[in-house]
């Protein structure tokens, strides 16, 4: 009986349910001397330290020292790429970034503490906006650029335009907030527990810090509360100035930012501004496309230079570009330093490709459905860096089906009938398509180790570099080490993720958890497996091929014995019942000076219909229904992908339509909390939610034939953002075009329903 491709519970479920999972910040029991830190904040967005003056803080009752720059014994940055993350600034480069931290016996003393800190600033003028800094040439990366094709066709093109779209980032708002526990143990060893998707970095950084070699240093963690990519490279800072404050103090510190600091001090997905002119032929195929692409990096570069080359890949989404000029570039502004969110660009490109499309088809007087459809990649097609689009196909064949499964085509004319009978209420159907590449565009990233350990009593420890967040990494990871043993998964244990267990790991993102670390897993126990079959072969007096594992039993010919006792002979044969796996991803590459490569693995498809119902008088919408139709290959766990769809999918449509962060001219997060920022909730849920898989989908080359799953689908959520468009353009005549800045939220839904209706009213 195979055990992938069943739907089993998350591995984690009962604790998840019963409240015994435990996270980052519940490990404090075990750490009863414990200090507590709490930051102290600068007020301005931008300003020089002119004087710090700890003395007072430490008349503090309960306050234990004060972190400052002066205690760093090694590098005082945490900066993964280009070390420009200074702990403890001179500069001030955004709104209450830390200047020192207070440790206190309870976090109540240290914040009592932090305030009686006396800092002087010298405020300076402050960059809060992409336009604010291109017109001050305040970049953090040179133009990056993609191009193919004859760019001489666009003059020539029957249909030229212009345009400009706004697009606003998203905050993470994972459940679990940054948290990092550190202490010193007997060796001078440092530990240190952390919510973290990349342990390895975090012991990168931490060593740094310290001015230690990384085998000083251990991060584990145990899981997340969420992550979405907020937790790549920005829980280095917190296990930093926790591990300084246990180098310091010798006693375990712990950092656990609130909500709010949380959403004050971290990083979000990055705003766009996208400046494009298109061509079009008169049947609605594109000609050319000449892009612009300019994001918010904030403060420092993080992450953002690799955002971007993601977001130059996938400006095309699921349509060939004959002719492209693509150029992307980094913006440094004083705010938080914008990060990983899931799908890394990918979401902000294709958001502009769409409404090019959809403005295309408004022009020209065609349905968008068509004008998507002429567009799509054919078999046999390169993307504009040169990467052949393989199996393709899908793509239309995805397209067809759902169209089919959905009715679209006979609720289209229900959809007209509604609209046509109520004057304040329209609604709006849509289809559109993903083509989603997966692979780190780094490619050194894409590896992964394992190390496996079967016990004498046939029990299973299964230790790996991905880290498990509520994605179902481990869920997947546990089906594929029990079916590559041929035991049942409750004998496979995953433990916690651990730097001294699996080393020089990868991040758990890009959506290739699984692909990396559930291949490396296969390869430790294909080698353990290849070792017990030939024990198993003397014991059963059998030739190797003749011997099956499955279920917990060994058997060959009619004979059969408990995988235990194969385990416990091979044991006292000598047999070594541990092995370690690697994986990396095969025939990727890209050279940036060109232009050229292979980037990614393999593609990911997919495609929604939504419906909406938009009121005129608030702008409001309701999502009637979703139909979506995903290609994830053979799932190894369906029923953890299909919660992978249905929630990236959700998030996706609150980052296009409610989740609006707005700062405001002193350059503080005016939507600072769940009270100002506006998440998805039930309401957003479709009435009618329909998730169908793809069938006949093997990915050859990927672990268990199975393909990514984590961040394609929040790509989906862009059928809702056109069905309002469709919706809004029913309020007018149909002509005149319908276009607004990302979110689509019900205040710019009212304004172009009253846009719409001014149109049709003069045309009159």
């Amino acid at each position: 009986m195979t055990i992938t491709g069943q739907s089993v519970p998350h591995e984690s479920a009962r604790g998840h349910v019963t409240g015994s999972a435990l996270y980052t910040d519940d490990l404090i029991a075990r750490f009863p001397d414990v200090v507590h830190a709490w930051p102290v904040l600068a007020p301005h967005a931008h300003a020089l330290v002119t004087s710090l003056d700890v003395t007072p803080a430490l008349d503090e009752p309960g306050v234990v020292t004060v972190l400052t720059g002066a205690d760093v014994p090694g590098e005082g940055d945490t900066g993964p790429a280009r070390h420009d993350e200074p702990l403890f600034p001179v500069e001030v480069m955004f709104h209450h970034q830390p200047v020192a931290w207070v440790l206190g016996e309870t976090l109540d003393a240290a914040r009592r503490g932090a305030g009686r800190v006396r800092a002087e600033y010298q405020p300076l003028p402050a960059i809060l906006t992409i336009e604010q800094a291109i017109e001050a040439g305040s970049f953090l990366t040179d133009p990056l650029h993609l191009s193919s094709g004859d760019m001489s066709v666009l003059a020539s093109s029957r249909s030229v335009y212009d345009g400009e779209l706004v697009i606003g980032g998203q905050e993470h708002f994972y459940l679990e907030t940054h948290a990092s526990i550190a202490w010193i143990d007997e060796s001078e060893g440092v530990s240190v527990h952390a919510s973290t998707q990349h342990p390895s970095e975090t012991q990168d950084v931490v060593a740094r810090v310290l001015g230690l070699k990384q085998h000083q240093v251990t991060v584990e963690c145990l899981r997340m509360g969420g992550a979405f990519g907020g937790k790549e490279v920005q829980a280095n800072t917190w296990a930093a100035i926790a591990a300084l404050g246990a180098w310091k103090t010798r006693r375990p510190v712990r950092v656990r930012l609130t909500r709010e600091l949380d959403m004050a001090l971290t990083g979000k997905r990055h705003p766009y501004l996208a400046r494009y002119t298109a061509g079009f032929d008169v049947d609605g195929r594109i000609t050319a496309l000449r892009l612009a692409l300019y994001s918010d990096g904030g403060w420092s570069l993080d992450l953002s230079e690799p955002i971007m080359w993601r977001a130059l890949f996938h400006c095309d989404n699921a349509y060939r570009l004959p002719a492209v000029e693509v150029t992307g570039r980094v913006c440094r502004t004083h705010k938080t330093s914008q990060t990983a969110f899931r799908g890394f660009g990918g979401p902000q490109a294709m958001i502009v490709i769409e409404e090019i499309m959809s403005l295309a088809a408004q022009r020209l007087s065609l349905s968008a459905d068509v004008v998507r459809e002429r567009n799509f990649y054919r078999e046999g097609d390169t993307t504009h860096y040169g990467q052949r689009v393989e199996e393709a196909g899908r793509i239309e064949i995805i397209w067809k089906r759902l169209k089919e499964t959905s009715r679209l085509e006979s609720r289209r004319s229900e959809v007209a009938r509604f609209n046509a009978s109520h004057p304040h209420q329209k609604r709006g159907l849509a289809i559109t398509p993903v083509k989603f590449g997966i692979s780190f565009t780094s490619t050194f990233f894409n590896q992964a180790g394992a190390l496996v350990l079967v016990y004498r009593d046939g029990s299973v420890q299964v230790n790996h570099g991905g880290t498990e967040m509520g994605q179902g990494l481990f869920t997947k990871i546990q089906q594929i080490a029990a079916e590559s043993l041929g035991v049942t998964p409750e004998r496979v244990r995953l433990m916690p993720t651990r730097t001294d267990k699996v080393p020089n790991t990868s991040a758990t993102a890009a959506s290739a958890g699984t692909d990396l670390n559930g291949a490396a897993v296969a390869d430790a126990c294909a080698q353990l497996k290849a070792r017990l079959v030939a024990v198993a072969a003397g014991l059963l007096q059998c030739d190797a091929s003749a011997v099956r594992f499955d279920r917990d039993a060994v058997a060959a010919g009619g004979k059969a014995m408990p995988f235990a006792a194969v385990c416990e002979a091979a044991y006292r044969q000598r047999v070594p019942l541990f092995a370690q796996g690697f994986y990396r991803t095969p025939n990727i590459h890209f050279d940036p000076s060109t232009g050229r490569g292979r980037p990614f693995h393999y593609f990911v498809y997919g495609a929604a219909v939504s419906e909406v119902e938009v009121d005129g008088f608030t702008g409001d919408f309701r999502l009637l229904r979703t139909d979506i139709l995903q290609d994830v290959g053979d799932s190894i766990s369906p029923i953890v992908d299909r919660g992978q769809i249905e929630g990236g999918f959700i998030q996706g449509v609150g980052w296009l339509t409610i989740e609006e962060l707005i700062w405001d001219a002193q350059g503080r997060v005016s939507t600072g909390g769940a009270s100002t920022y506006k998440l998805p909730s039930w309401s957003e849920v479709p009435e009618t939610f329909e998730v169908s898989f793809l069938e006949r989908a093997t990915q050859p080359g990927v672990v268990f034939g199975s393909k990514a799953v984590g961040e394609p689908p929040l790509m989906l959520a862009i059928s809702v953002r056109e069905a309002i468009r469709e919706a809004v353009a029913a309020f007018g005549d149909g002509a005149a075009a319908v276009t607004f800045a990302s979110p689509t939220t019900p205040e710019r839904v009212f304004f172009a329903v009253r846009h719409a209706r001014a149109e049709r009213a003069a045309f009159r």
